[in-house]
C-alpha cells in the first residue's frame, strides 16, 4: 500500500503543476497504483500477479520511457516481484517469470532515453538476481518441508509401531494368563468333581450343588478357550508347553549359556512361592532383558539379581556391554516389560550404569496373602 501510494505520487510530482489535468499521465498513474496494489493478491494468482507487473510495466514504458524507469517505489515492487516469480512452486512457471523479467527490465531500461549500454545488461542483470534469490529460497525452503515431512513420518511410524507392539504385547500377556487361569480353574473343576464322588448317595442336595459348579467350571473353560482361539492370531500353533517361572530361570540361564552369553544368577533373600501370574511375568521380563543383552550390549557377560523381600520381588538384568548403538531399537522390548510391570503395579527402569554397561530393573510388589 505504501509502495503504491509512493509510486502514484512520484508520478503525479514528475509530470508538473498540470500533470494532473493530462489524461496521459492520469492513466499511467492509476496502472501504476493498481499494478503495485495487486501484488497483495498474488496467492490467488502465485505467477499471473507477479508476472502481470512486469508486463504493465513494460508496456507502461511503451507508452512513456521515463515513466517506469528512474522511480525507486516501483524498482522495489519489480524486484518483489522478480522474487516472487523465482519462489513459484511450479519450475515451468519459474523459468517463464525469469523470461518474463529480464525481458521486461531490457526493455523498460531501453525505453529509458537516459539509458546507456550497460543499463541495457546491468538493470535486466539485476532483476535476474531477484529471481534467482526467490528460486534459492524456494529450494531451501522444499528441503525443509521434506526434512520436517520425513521426522513428522518418522515420527508417525514410531508411534503407530509402538501402538502395535503395546497391542501385540497385551495380548501375548492376555493369552499367557488365560492358560495360567484356565488351568487353575481346571484344577478347582477336578476337585469339585472328586469331592462330589465322595458324597454320601443320601445327600442329594450337596451332590447337586457341587455338580452345578462342575459344569459351571467346565462351561467356563470351553469359554476361555474359544476366547483363547479368538486371540491367536492366524497359523498360531497351540502352545501346549505349561506356562514357565522363576522355577525355570535355571534352565533359561542354561540355554542363554548355550548361545554364548556368560550369564551368572544371584539370588538375594529367601525365595517364597509367587502366585503363577506374576511368576510367569517375571521369568518373561528376565527372558527379554537377557534378549537385549545378547542383541545389542555387545558382550560376552551379564548377571541375573532376583531379590525378594516381604514386600516385593526385584529383578535386575546387566551387562557390562557398550550398550546399545544409535542403530539399535529396544523399544519393543522395553514396552512388553513395561506392560507386565504396570499390570502388577511395580516399576521399572533401564538405562546405562554408572560403571559402565547397561542394566534393567523391574520391581514387582508382592501380596502377603497370595505368596508363601
Amino acid at each position: 500500500m505504501c509502495l503504491s501510494a509512493a509510486a502514484g505520487l512520484n508520478i503525479v510530482t514528475r509530470a508538473g503543476p498540470t500533470g494532473t489535468d493530462d489524461v496521459g499521465v492520469v492513466l499511467p498513474t492509476v496502472a501504476v497504483v493498481v499494478m503495485t496494489l495487486a501484488l497483495t493478491l498474488r496467492r490467488r494468482a502465485p505467477f499471473a500477479i507477479p508476472a502481470g507487473t512486469w508486463l504493465s510495466s513494460a508496456t507502461l514504458s511503451l507508452v512513456d520511457g521515463s515513466l517506469i524507469a528512474g522511480h525507486a517505489p516501483l524498482s522495489i515492487v519489480g524486484m518483489i516481484a522478480a522474487v516472487l516469480l523465482g519462489d513459484l512452486r511450479d519450475q515451468n512457471q519459474s523459468r517463464a517469470g525469469l523470461a518474463v523479467v529480464v525481458a521486461s527490465a531490457a526493455t523498460v531500461a531501453y525505453q529509458d532515453p537516459t539509458h546507456t549500454t550497460g543499463d541495457l545488461f546491468f538493470i535486466p542483470g539485476l532483476f535476474a538476481a531477484g529471481w534467482l534469490v526467490g528460486f534459492t529460497l524456494h529450494a531451501r525452503t522444499e528441503q525443509t518441508e521434506a526434512a520436517e515431512e520425513r521426522a513428522a513420518r518418522a515420527e508417525w511410524q514410531r508411534r503407530n509401531e509402538g501402538r502395535v507392539a503395546v497391542a501385540e504385547e497385551r495380548a501375548r500377556i492376555a493369552r499367557e494368563l488365560h492358560d495360567v487361569v484356565a488351568h487353575a480353574v481346571s484344577v478347582m473343576v477336578l476337585q469339585v468333581g472328586a469331592l462330589r464322588h465322595r458324597l454320601p448317595v443320601e445327600d442329594e442336595t450337596g451332590r447337586e450343588t457341587l455338580r452345578n459348579v462342575e459344569e459351571a467350571g467346565r462351561e467356563a473353560l470351553t469359554e476361555m478357550r474359544r476366547l483363547l482361539d479368538a486371540m491367536r492370531r492366524d497359523g498360531e500353533p497351540l502352545d501346549l508347553v505349561p506356562q514357565p517361572g522363576l522355577g525355570e530361570i535355571a534352565a533359561l540361564l542354561a540355554t542363554v549359556r548355550a548361545a554364548g552369553l556368560d550369564t551368572d544368577l544371584h539370588v538375594h533373600g529367601d525365595a517364597v512361592d509367587l502366585p503363577p501370574g506374576l511368576a510367569l511375568s517375571a521369568y518373561r521380563i528376565t527372558q527379554e532383558g537377557l534378549t537385549n543383552v545378547m542383541k545389542h550390549a555387545h558382550t560376552h557377560h551379564a548377571e541375573v539379581h532376583l531379590r525378594y523381600s516381604i514386600d516385593s520381588l526385584e529383578l535386575e538384568v546387566r551387562d557390562d556391554g557398550v550398550g546399545p548403538t544409535a542403530t539399535d531399537s529396544l523399544g519393543h522390548g522395553l514396552v512388553g516389560i513395561r506392560e507386565r510391570v504396570t499390570l502388577y503395579g511395580g516399576s521399572m527402569t533401564a538405562g546405562p550404569t554408572e560403571t559402565g554397561g547397561f542394566a534393567l530393573r523391574a520391581r514387582l510388589p508382592l501380596d502377603p496373602g497370595l505368596t508363601a
